[in-house]
C-alpha cells in the first residue's frame, strides 16, 4: 500500500538561528523512489514528526515558522480517511528544531479541516503569539496565545487571512462554505441562509483583531449582482472562499464561486480595499485557482482561456483598476495545478504538483524566473486512500529566511507527517 523508500543518510549543518547562538546539527535523508524514476533534482530532507500520531500544517501561505525559524506549528490528530465531525478535536502545537524536535501541545480546536486546518499561524507583527480558530457552542471563534507567557485571549469570530501588520483580517463565512463545499469549511453550526442562493446578510468580513469587532464589508448577494457571471443559471449557489491580504495589507484577494445543480463549479478572481471598497474582478471568466501576490499589486494565479493558452496555467494579472496586464509565467514547465508562493525578492517560485503517474507522485519543485529552470525537490508519493476531502496535498511552505521548505506527505505506515526539505544548496546552484 505504502511505497518502498530507500533513505540515503547525509549530516547536514544549518546556519544559526538567530535565538540560538550555536550551530544545530540536522541529520536529512535523500528519499529516492524505488518504483519510480530518479528525479532530475533532489533536495535533501527529513522527517520533523512521526507516528502513531498524525501531524500536518495544511495551507501554504501563512507563517508555519516563527520568525527566529526555530520553532514549526503543526497540529494533531489520532484518524485520517474520514471527515470531521462537530465534536473530532485536533491538537496544536509547536516543533522545536533546537531540541530534538521536541511538540508542545498548545491547544486544541473544534473548527478544521483537512486540507486548511484550524488557520493556526504566527501573527504576523508579533515575534511570541499564534493563532487558530476553534469552536466554542455555536460559534466559531480565534485564539490568540503567547506561547511563552501563556497569555491567551479569545475573540468571537473566525479569522482567514491576517493583515501584514497583525491587527485585523478578513474572513468568509465558514458555515457557507462547510455547506456548499464540505472540507473547506468546519463542522458543526449549520448555515443559516442554505435556501438563499445569493444571501445579503452574510459574506466577507473585517475582523479588528485588537477589539474582536467584525463588520461585513462585501456581502454575497452584492458580489453576485456584480457585473457578469459566466455561464448564467438562475439555480446557482454562490459562496466565497480563499482570501488573502497583499504583502502591504492595502488589498486582499476573494475567490467568488458559484455551484450548480450538477455540483460543478465556477469562479472569480476579486480584489478590494480592507473595508470593501474598489471591487476589482481581476479575473472575470470563470477559471480561477491557486494564486499568490507577488507584490501588492501583481498575482500570479492558474488560470485558463488566456493568451491563447486553453489549458490550466500560470498568469501573472495586474490588479488595477479596469483591468491590467496579463503575462503567462513558466509555460509547460511550471506546474499548472500546484500551489504557489514567491520566494522573497520574486526570483524564484516554490510549487507543488497533484499526483502524478501510476505511483502517484506529488513534486514540490522549485522555478527560476529568469531562466525558465525548474527543480525538482523530491517526489511523495500519495497511497490510493488519501483522496477527496482527505487527500494530503504537499503544500510547500517557505522557513522566514527561505532555506528550508515544509511539506506535508504520509511517510511509511505512520501517516501525514511534516517534511523538511533543504533549499539552500539549491539556491546557491543557480
Amino acid at each position: 500500500m505504502h511505497q518502498t523508500t530507500v533513505c540515503l543518510v547525509r549530516a547536514w549543518r544549518v546556519a544559526p538561528w538567530a535565538c540560538l547562538g550555536a550551530m544545530l546539527l540536522l541529520v536529512f535523508g535523500l528519499q529516492a523512489t524505488v518504483t519510480g524514476g530518479e528525479p532530475a533534482s533532489l533536495a535533501p530532507s527529513r522527517v520533523l514528526t512521526r507516528g502513531p500520531l498524525h501531524h500536518w500544517f495544511g495551507y501554504y501561505d501563512k507563517f508555519q515558522f516563527d520568525p527566529t525559524d526555530r520553532y514549526v506549528l503543526s497540529m494533531q490528530v489520532d484518524f485520517e480517511h474520514r471527515s470531521p465531525e462537530p465534536d473530532d478535536v485536533v491538537k496544536v502545537g509547536m516543533i522545536d528544531l533546537a531540541d530534538n524536535d521536541r511538540w508542545t501541545e498548545l491547544g486544541e480546536s473544534r473548527a478544521w479541516n483537512w486540507q486548511q486546518g484550524c488557520m493556526l499561524q504566527w501573527r504576523p507583527g508579533s515575534n511570541t503569539e499564534v493563532l487558530w480558530n476553534d469552536r466554542m457552542g455555536d460559534r466559531f471563534v480565534c485564539h490568540i496565545l503567547d506561547v511563552f507567557t501563556g497569555k491567551k485571549r479569545t475573540i468571537p469570530h473566525p479569522v482567514y487571512s491576517v493583515s501584514p501588520d497583525g491587527k485585523s483580517a478578513v474572513t468568509a463565512d465558514f458555515r457557507r462554505i462547510q455547506d456548499v463545499r464540505p472540507g473547506y469549511g468546519y463542522a458543526g453550526p449549520a448555515d443559516p441562509y442554505a435556501a438563499d442562493l445569493a444571501p445579503a446578510q452574510t459574506g466577507l468580513f473585517h475582523v479588528d483583531l485588537e477589539t474582536g469587532e467584525a463588520k461585513l464589508i462585501i456581502s454575497i448577494q452584492q458580489i453576485a449582482e456584480m457585473g457578469e457571471i459566466p455561464k448564467p443559471d438562475p439555480a446557482v449557489k454562490h459562496y466565497f472562499n480563499h482570501l488573502l491580504y497583499n504583502p502591504d495589507g492595502t488589498r486582499f484577494i476573494a475567490l467568488h464561486r458559484w455551484q450548480y445543480p450538477d455540483g460543478s463549479r465556477l469562479t472569480r478572481m476579486i480584489t478590494a480595499n480592507p473595508d470593501g471598497s474598489d471591487i476589482r474582478i481581476v479575473i472575470p471568466n470563470g477559471y480561477a485557482s491557486h494564486f499568490i501576490w507577488r507584490d501588492p499589486h501583481h498575482i500570479l494565479s492558474q488560470s485558463r482561456n488566456w493568451l491563447g493558452e486553453d489549458r490550466w496555467a500560470n498568469f501573472l494579472f495586474e490588479d488595477k483598476p479596469g483591468g491590467g496586464e496579463v503575462v503567462q509565467i513558466g509555460k509547460d514547465v511550471l506546474d499548472g495545478g500546484g500551489h504557489l508562493l514567491y520566494l522573497p525578492g520574486n526570483e524564484w517560485i516554490l510549487n507543488d504538483t497533484y499526483p502524478k503517474t501510476a505511483q502517484r507522485l506529488q513534486t514540490p519543485h522549485l522555478y527560476h524566473v529568469a531562466s525558465g529552470r525548474r527543480i525538482d525537490l523530491g517526489h511523495f508519493h500519495l497511497p490510493a486512500e488519501y483522496k477527496g476531502e482527505w487527500r494530503v496535498d504537499t503544500h510547500p511552505r517557505l522557513n522566514r529566511a527561505a532555506e528550508f521548505v515544509c511539506i506535508d506527505a504520509p511517510y511509511r505506515d505512520e501517516g501525514r507527517q511534516l517534511h523538511l526539505i533543504d533549499i539552500r544548496q539549491v539556491l546557491r546552484q543557480q
